[in-house]
């Protein structure tokens, strides 16, 4: 079934659309229940079992859906400024939408780096009218270098609330030590791409017996855990916040499984290329499966669907990262590392992990949220229960929808996904942000 309209001529009053979503099961963090929803003037305002058609509104059905708070990306790499080539704000929320998040956050990493007031503000500027809610990261150190503090208070008084060198992990456990203690006076969260340069060298995958057969420079697994292992010390010593983007080995989730135990307060992120694919896709020399921390052996696979199962690991995160065609189609050991996620994640968390939906909605939606300071405690709109009064940020999920990735078909103006031709289970049907319908039957409207 499509969606329906109101007849022509018929006004609906208020700021948006209103819309009715029929049909569906409710899941957020109070459980689940078989409810209509009202959604107008961008929020919600009923949730009962039956919603009579207000008068001129779109009702988008959802038999055998469900019905979500939209879905939060912690590590999105939207390009803009700088690489507009590979993706733009526009290009990469309209793959938001589509793939069911209602929120991103996008990483420091662009040209000029996101480490001044200025460009934050430019970013949030280009964000306005975008198909998601961009919350930007800034930052640690200036132009991402390692050696100076960015300076955090003016980017903090802008709004934002996760500060990384994602891309480098900050290497100096002084420095480290010192933005974790401006930052816990800030009320901020550092959030920390591990690697241990020193170990890293100029490793292009995982190091093993993979990269040994191929002849590819290696990554030891110690690179991320000798960094993880030294940032937990820090928020032990400080009393400290900390977030682990992207973690790929045994050894990391052990070790943020023991500081959890110790009453930590320390969250992580896995993205799903690396709970659902390993080294040996490598084989080909494909750069398609080249990414930073590279993909790692069945083990690694395993023990973080594990840490996701038991707690040890509170989001999935996309680290979506788009590169322009003529950038991938280098050699292996040059093509940069990254992989597309937006539109593929909740899929691929459905079809590999052997979880609830609640429990899956609750990485990518709530949990996340909480994280970013996106989410209603902090103040912000996304991820919260779906109840009257609450912010029109609704995705409707059908779980049990199969479909094939085309690389070709993709939103982002890259084709990087290491998916394509792949059949996966679980779709997004519609996507509602901020009252206004941006999906519908799963095809974009903006």
């Amino acid at each position: 079934m499509g969606h329906t309209v109101g007849d022509r001529g018929e006004s609906v009053t208020g700021a948006g659309p209103t819309l009715v979503i029929r049909g569906g099961t409710v899941v957020d963090q109070s459980g689940e229940r078989r409810a209509d929803v009202l959604i107008a003037e961008g929020r919600v305002a009923a949730v009962e079992s039956r919603i009579a058609r207000p008068r001129g509104a779109v009702v988008l059905e959802a038999d055998g859906c469900v019905v979500a708070p939209g879905l939060v990306d912690l590590h999105t790499h939207l390009r803009e400024p700088g690489r507009e080539e590979s993706e733009t704000i526009e290009t990469g929320t309209r793959a938001a939408s589509l793939g069911g998040f209602t929120a991103v956050v996008a990483m420091p990493n662009t040209e000029p780096a996101l480490d001044s007031a200025e460009a934050v503000r430019n970013v949030q500027e280009l964000a306005v009218g975008a198909s998601a809610h961009v919350a930007v990261a800034g930052a640690i150190t200036v132009g991402r270098a390692g050696e100076r503090l960015a300076p955090m208070s003016e980017l903090a008084a802008l709004g934002v609330r996760l500060f990384t060198d994602d891309g480098a992990g900050v290497q100096s456990a002084g420095l480290m030590r010192r933005a974790l203690d401006y930052a816990t006076g800030l009320g901020v969260t550092l959030a920390q791409h591990c690697e241990d340069r020193t170990l890293a060298g100029d490793g292009a995958m995982h190091e093993g017996a993979w990269s040994s057969r191929l002849g590819i420079p290696g990554m030891p697994a110690a690179a991320e855990e000798v960094m993880v292992a030294r940032d937990i010390a820090l928020v032990r010593a400080l009393g400290a916040r900390m977030h682990f983007l992207h973690l790929s080995t045994t050894g990391s989730v052990d070790l943020v499984r023991r500081a959890k135990s110790e009453g930590l307060a320390v969250t992580a992120e896995a993205a799903p290329h690396h709970f659902s694919l390993t080294d040996g896709r490598t084989a080909d020399y494909d750069p398609v499966f080249k990414v930073n921390p590279p993909l790692r052996p069945q083990a690694d696979v395993d023990a973080l669907k594990a840490g996701l199962a038991d707690g040890t690991i509170d989001a999935i995160a996309t680290d979506h990262a788009p590169h322009a065609p003529e950038l991938k189609d280098l050699p292996f050991d040059q093509a940069p590392p990254g992989m597309l996620g937006l539109q593929t994640a909740l899929s691929l968390a459905i079809s590999e992990l052997d979880l609830p939906v609640a429990r899956i909605l609750a990485l990518l939606s709530w949990q996340p949220a909480s994280i970013c300071g996106l989410d209603p405690v902090h103040g912000g709109d996304q991820g919260g229960a779906i109840v009257p009064g609450a912010a029109g940020n609704i995705c409707v999920i059908d779980p049990t929808a199969t479909w094939t990735v085309e690389a070709s078909m993709l939103a982002s103006r890259s084709r990087n996904s290491p998916y394509d031709g792949r059949k996966l289970t679980g779709r997004v049907r519609h996507t509602v942000f901020r009252g206004e319908p941006v999906v519908i039957d799963a095809e974009a409207q903006r």
